[in-house]
């Protein structure tokens, strides 16, 4: 069956860009692939979209040639499952707390006898012809490490056999362990943030797996590759698409003479 073209990337040493999808459109999804990230992910967690949005953004993106993911909800074995099945090759698991809950979320990702993967590959069979219980070795776990119980229980996770990797969101991960002192959000530059980040990946490098960070910007992405992470995302559609549209807004008003006008407060969020 397809290989995985990011697990081919990280066997050379190289770190990959990954791309996020939060808009349910498969045209925008198509925009997004084109633009040459080495994987994109679905965000079905948070972004504005079902699993009727999914599949045909499925779909728009496979002539890309990235390597497709999505990140589900939750700890749920229907939405795990139904994601592999629609042709995602890796999987994104919010809130995972202990050693067990991961070792449950990577039930869920493979056939027996190395996971509880119920078969039929509906549309992985016929995007990736031979699909079966090869993709044992191709797909993807990623566990998201958010809360404070996560970071007590980050060793024990990341030795979880068959995790390849921990995907960390630094606004949940402040949240989750900051005590509402500090606002959520990307690239963090308190000291104790950084740290905690840094510490992340050290665990992952120690255990053979792969440390990811979402950042909103590439400047802090390539900071996050010198800290030892192997993947960074950087911003998403929705973000993109509002920051180049407030950019020329902005560009136009001024050029008019109108940038001081009131009410203006740029259309960013």
């Amino acid at each position: 069956m397809q290989k995985n073209k990011l697990k081919q990337l990280w066997a050379t040493g190289k770190p990959a860009l990954n791309g996020w999808c939060s808009i349910g459109n498969p045209f925008t999804a198509e925009i997004m692939a084109a633009q040459g990230y080495d994987s994109v992910t679905i965000d079905i967690q948070h972004g504005a979209l079902d699993y009727g949005d999914v599949l045909p953004m499925l779909q728009a993106m496979k002539a890309s040639g990235a390597t497709l993911m999505a990140r589900v909800p939750w700890r749920d074995p229907g939405y795990i499952m139904k994601a592999l099945d629609a042709g995602a090759m890796g999987i994104i698991c919010p809130m995972v707390n202990t050693r067990a809950e991961a070792e449950e979320f990577v039930s869920y990702m493979r056939y027996p006898p190395h996971g509880q993967r119920s078969f039929g590959p509906t549309r992985a069979a016929v995007a990736m012809p031979g699909y079966g219980v090869a993709a044992n070795d191709e797909v993807l776990a990623l566990a998201m490490i958010e809360t404070a119980d996560g970071v007590a229980n980050l060793e024990e996770i990341a030795a979880t056999p068959g995790l390849d990797g921990i995907y960390v969101g630094p606004a949940d991960l402040t949240l989750g362990t900051q005590e509402g002192r500090l606002p959520p959000g990307f690239d963090r530059q308190e000291p104790e943030m950084i740290a905690l980040i840094k510490r992340i990946a050290d665990v992952c490098k120690a255990n053979g797996i792969k440390a990811c960070l979402h950042c909103g910007t590439p400047e802090y992405a390539a900071q996050a590759i010198g800290w030892g992470y192997d993947l960074t995302t950087v911003g998403g559609d929705s973000r993109l698409l509002a920051g180049a549209a407030g950019a020329s807004v902005a560009a136009w008003r001024k050029l008019n003479g109108r940038d001081g006008d009131a009410g203006d407060d740029g259309g960013m969020y």
